[in-house]
């Protein structure tokens, strides 16, 4: 890790003290920028992108890229739980957009299945089931 990765400014607190209230949320950085910026806090939005990046490097934010025509994706992660938070699977809702963090047994079940019985690693944080959400069939 490059001493620039730890380096503390008054933006990266800000935001860090921001991702914490929400651990286990999914946000982009679109979302951290409409957040200051309905709160009237002034960080850029180069300067978001910047510092989730090097949350990322220091293991405290985890960034899912679901697809090539979705922004990335970022989640808290406190030092404690980020071991069980990269065993995961998600579901993305293909009206509305919106991602679920899954942690099931059953789709931990089928993961040891596939490579005990078809010889394939899954990765549970790159998978992503497609279909529509609870709200939007509503």
């Amino acid at each position: 890790m490059n001493s620039r990765s730890r380096y503390k400014t008054k933006q990266k607190e800000t935001l860090l003290q921001y991702l914490e209230t929400i651990p286990g949320t999914h946000v982009t950085a679109g979302d951290v920028c409409e957040h200051f910026k309905k709160q009237g806090t002034t960080i850029g939005q180069s300067t978001i992108y910047r510092q989730m990046e090097s949350l990322v490097d220091e293991g405290i934010l985890n960034k899912y890229i679901i697809d090539g025509n979705s922004p990335a994706c970022f989640e808290y992660v406190s030092p404690d739980t980020h071991r069980e938070a990269e065993i995961c699977f998600h579901c993305k809702c293909e009206k509305c957009g919106k991602l679920i963090h899954l942690h099931c047994d059953e789709l931990e079940e089928i993961q040891l299945h596939i490579l005990k019985e078809h010889s394939f690693k899954v990765d549970p944080v790159r998978t992503v089931f497609y279909g529509v959400c609870d709200q939007c069939m509503a």
